[in-house]
């Protein structure tokens, strides 16, 4: 800490400067002044923390001195003055505590009252640049992050959760510009849909694109004229200025031509386009949430309209629905063609319910009302069969949970396609293991009971079900006829036990077959040779 004296009487003021040891207790004497205006231009240079200042002075006094210095200062207001005066009078200590004065002595005082003194105001200074450093680094930390409170205002006050009233008042704690008689609009902006064979971006560079769109509409955008937030639903969400003196019309004309050259420049930047939602015109900041309800509205709308579009909200003409009685022929034949596992049929299926469903739509929740049409059936197919719609749909569950995440008719299509291979497949997969699990218990029942006399009949009463299915199954599974597969078994079995040394009469009873000599014509057939030829 540095310390000033100043004091007119020379063999004081050295007393004060050499007698007590400063330096001992860290303190450093940075200047001698022996009247107020010599001590205010050393001041100016040394800027001290701390000084020990007498009152009464020629050319100016202490309270002078003092009161000049909190006037030239004022940007630098972490400085001690200690009184030291010879005048026990209460005026003086009153205007010296105005002026900040952290004490004020009377003469004569000696070295260690003064020496406590300064050592006190050395630790309330130290105190006071402490809290002046966390209340800096708090102002700090608040405006680091407020352009995020700034920007939940904004979300907060679109949704409903404030009052006009609340809005002011909080615009004005955040350092916004928002007026009680401002004229407003609003628009929200989401990027496409990425095209599957895109290769620059992926589902996990979502953050990054988003955050590339907010730095380029905060370029484009002057902030007079308009605010980017960001949106938890969308990505970008924009509030502009009117100005109340032009006609509204013309407002809207170029808030419609400023969103259109920021899509173009996205999709010249990215490489990737994005879709916008306009409010249907201008007004006031109890509008706000209406406003922006009929940009999101607007924006879904581009699934009937495509992507790499602004569309401006307009009213609904119209509340007939579209009649979907018609489909329900088409309807059966992709149920069918489903739970027969082909592929080619449902798809064709597919197709024109597409053409009489969804081409029809004029708006985007006629579009998902067809969409939850289409939605329905898989779900009630899928639930037929005893199977998890999870399970089946895999990672386009989410779909089937939140039909309005399917933003464009690209999009939607391409959903549709992949729900149809899933299921076929996964029906084809579910055969396949029923079908392995029947033939594998018809294979057992063979090694079983090889020595009986096995017919493709009685396995199929054995097993409930009827002899042609069993023996399709069993030929498609195996690659050979049910009939072949057991005269094989017995053969190969016959061999080995002829082989092993039994006799010609155990060899056909082991097998199966109660007559010896037929069982030996059927060997000599499949071998080419007779069983007493195959024993040791």
């Amino acid at each position: 800490m540095n310390l000033m004296i100043v004091e007119d009487e020379p063999r004081l003021r050295n007393s004060l400067a050499n007698n007590i040891p400063w330096e001992e207790h860290g303190i450093d004497i940075v200047g001698l002044a022996s009247n107020g205006v010599e001590a205010l231009q050393i001041a100016e240079r040394k800027m001290p923390d701390i000084m020990l200042v007498d009152v009464q002075m020629p050319e100016m006094d202490g309270l002078t001195l003092i009161s000049k210095l909190k006037e030239r200062q004022a940007g630098r207001a972490l400085i001690k003055m200690i009184i030291l005066s010879g005048h026990d009078n209460f005026e003086f200590a009153q205007q010296a505590m105005e002026n900040g004065v952290s004490k004020y002595l009377l003469k004569p005082a000696g070295e260690t009252v003064i020496l406590k003194a300064v050592l006190e105001a050395r630790d309330q200074l130290r105190f006071d640049l402490e809290q002046w450093k966390m209340t800096v680094e708090l102002e700090q930390k608040w405006k680091d992050n407020l352009p995020n409170l700034q920007n939940n205002l904004m979300i907060n006050w679109v949704r409903g959760k404030y009052t006009s009233r609340e809005v002011l008042a909080k615009s004005r704690e955040l350092y916004m510009d928002i007026k009680e008689d401002d004229q407003l609009a609003v628009a929200v902006i989401d990027l496409d849909p990425i095209p599957v064979d895109n290769t620059r971006f992926g589902l996990g560079d979502t953050e990054l694109l988003q955050f590339t769109m907010y730095c380029l509409a905060k370029e484009i955008l002057p902030h007079s004229f308009c605010r980017v937030c960001t949106d938890p639903d969308y990505d970008l969400m924009l509030v502009f200025g009117a100005d109340p003196l032009r006609n509204p019309k013309d407002v809207m004309l170029h808030i419609n031509s400023t969103v259109v050259k920021l899509l173009s420049q996205t999709k010249e930047i990215l490489k990737l386009t994005a879709s916008a939602g306009i409010c249907a015109g201008t007004g006031g900041i109890e509008d706000m949430c209406h406003m922006y309800s009929q940009a999101c509205r607007a924006l879904q709308e581009r699934v009937v309209y495509g992507h790499d579009i602004a569309i401006p909200y307009r009213e609904e003409q119209s509340t007939n629905r579209q009649d979907m009685s018609g489909l329900s022929s088409l309807e059966k034949q992709l149920e069918i063609a489903l739970e027969t596992a082909d592929e080619d049929h449902a798809m064709r299926a597919l197709s024109q319910l597409w053409e009489e469903g969804f081409s029809q739509t004029e708006s985007s929740e006629e579009f998902h009302e067809a969409v939850l049409y289409m939605n329905s059936l898989f779900t009630r197919l899928i639930l037929k069969q005893g199977w998890r719609i999870r399970h089946v749909v895999e990672e386009d569950i989410v779909y089937f949970q939140n039909i309005k995440l399917l933003n464009t008719k690209m999009q939607t299509w391409s959903w549709l396609v992949r729900t149809v291979q899933k299921i076929t497949d996964y029906m084809r997969q579910q055969r396949k293991t029923t079908s392995h699990q029947v033939v594998k218990e018809i294979l057992s029942l063979i090694d079983k009971e090889i020595d009986q006399d096995i017919t493709l009949h009685t396995v199929a009463d054995r097993m409930y079900v009827n002899s042609s299915y069993l023996s399709r199954l069993f030929k498609q599974e195996m690659g050979t006829a049910f009939s072949a597969y057991v005269l094989e078994q017995k053969m190969e079995r016959a061999k080995r036990v002829l082989q092993e040394g039994h006799k010609v009469y155990d060899a056909a009873r082991l097998v199966g077959y109660r007559d010896v000599s037929y069982f030996t014509k059927v060997f000599r057939k499949y071998w080419g040779v007779n069983p007493g030829e195959f024993k040791l």
